[in-house]
């Protein structure tokens, strides 16, 4: 058999085996597009992002697999586990109502504490990834600062797209129980269902909306990505990113997607931020409109004014054909040049917005 035919082999075998896996999810009801379509961003029964955009900017999927597979960058994993701070649960729980704190746990999954509650951004807390683990990034580290078992309740969950890096069924499955509310963009409820989570837990949410968790306001504010779990749902959920303003701070989170006047848009209406957690990584020319390049990242987090940036969405998985540390590297180097202050915790390792320093060694060369 050719090569060809081995990867579509392997394709049709991935799609057969993940078409009767759980971690597909949900799909949205009639009743679900007819709401879809009063959002403004749905049409031909897919979301739209807010310019044009292609998933793909040079050649083909069968390109993009061939690259990954036979023209494989060195260094695209670290030679060893990445160091890690391990989080403990007690801290979480005992704080006070002022302290603002964020912790990343390596790739987008991070916890937001303020005012009090904590909240989890994109919670992919699972060493692997997906229904079908051999055909998927393998995670560089064996275990990460916390399991899901051991966070504590959890006010809120926000996701900001249905992919299987930062939408993970296992992880969902274990914190629902722990979790006040799930607020989501248009469309993810479904998954969620199907996943166990009673309805009257999620909020679904359209770019502009917004929601209140005690102390915090929610704002779910546009991303130019896409979204699906299969080779039959593509767009049709909603991406998104977030705004989270507490009392004292407000922070920013990109979710995936590529560069664009949505973050000077988000900058002039809820700006300025102390914080904006910013893809970071996994970018590539076949896919210039989806994803950032670094310098990209750095000039988003200025757009939207943003005090200090925090690269998210490297540190986990290898998802394109760039060494591991690039995407870091490159950023750290932009922002000093523009004069950015970049923030770099190692995975666990909480950043407190205040006085005194952030994180900033370079603990990835």
């Amino acid at each position: 058999m050719t090569t060809g035919g081995i990867l579509g082999a392997l394709l049709l075998a991935v799609a057969a085996f993940t078409g009767l896996s759980p971690q597909l999810g949900g799909t949205p009801t009639k009743a679900d597009r007819q709401r879809f379509a009063q959002s403004g961003h749905y049409a031909g029964g897919e979301f739209k992002n807010l310019l044009p955009t292609k998933q793909l900017t040079e050649g083909n999927m069968g390109s993009v697999l061939w690259n990954f597979i036979f023209r494989k960058s060195p260094n695209t994993e670290p030679p060893e586990p990445l160091p890690t701070q391990p989080l403990d649960s007690l801290a979480i729980v005992q704080k006070s109502p002022e302290l603002v704190r964020v912790t990343w746990f390596g790739h987008s999954a991070s916890l937001v504490e303020m005012a009090g509650q904590n909240i989890l951004l994109d919670p992919m807390l699972s060493v692997e990834m997906g229904p079908l683990a051999l055909v998927t990034p393998k995670r560089y580290n064996s275990s990460l600062a916390i399991t899901p078992e051991q966070l504590p309740p959890i006010a809120a969950v926000l996701i900001s797209h249905d992919h299987y890096d930062h939408l993970d069924y296992q992880t969902i499955r274990k914190i629902k129980d722990k979790v006040g509310q799930f607020y989501v963009p248009l469309g993810i409820g479904a998954h969620l269902r199907a996943w166990g989570v009673p309805a009257a837990r999620i909020t679904e949410m359209n770019w502009g909306d917004s929601a209140r968790v005690a102390g915090v306001t929610l704002r779910c504010t546009p991303s130019r990505h896409f979204s699906g779990r299969g080779l039959t749902n593509r767009n049709s959920t909603l991406w998104c990113s977030w705004v989270l303003q507490g009392p004292t701070k407000r922070i920013f989170y990109t979710g995936d997607g590529g560069y664009g006047p949505h973050f000077a848009a988000i900058g002039a209406q809820y700006g300025p931020f102390d914080l904006a957690l910013v893809e970071c990584g996994q970018y590539d020319r076949q896919w210039a409109e989806i994803h950032m390049k670094p310098e990209q990242s750095v000039q988003a987090t200025r757009d939207v004014r943003a005090a200090a940036m925090l690269p998210v969405h490297w540190g986990a998985f290898t998802e394109a054909n760039h060494p591991w540390n690039e995407s870091v590297t490159r950023a750290s180097a932009e922002a000093a040049r523009l004069g950015q202050p970049l923030t770099t915790p190692r995975l666990g390792e909480p950043v407190t917005l205040g006085p005194g320093p952030l994180p900033t060694a370079p603990w990835w060369r």
